[in-house]
């Protein structure tokens, strides 16, 4: 099993990464789009990426909306796994 992260750990993962915050015990980021299409486009290159790494993000889309949150449901809280993850979300869709 894994270990979660404590709270200074999480603390530097938001410093290095201002995108996203803490919601709900989990490492969150918001994007918007043009439509929904695009929306979907983008939820699809999130798959690719989520299932490359073994890691699956939860994924809530409202028409142009798209929101991901990220926990290790086996360490019951984040872990250096999220971390990582986000790091490449980031990376892969910079802040506009």
């Amino acid at each position: 099993m894994k270990k979660a992260m404590n709270a200074a750990e999480i603390e530097d993962v938001l410093k290095a990464h201002p995108e996203w915050h803490l919601k709900g015990g989990k490492l969150v980021r918001e994007w918007t789009f043009k439509d929904f299409l695009e929306a979907m486009a983008f939820v699809n290159r999130v798959a690719v990426l989520a299932e490359a790494a073994g890691h699956h993000p939860d994924i809530d889309i409202r028409y142009n909306q798209v929101v991901l949150g990220l926990v290790s449901h086996d360490a019951a809280g984040i872990t250096h796994r999220d971390a990582s993850m986000a790091a490449q979300l980031s990376k892969e869709f910079p802040p506009a």
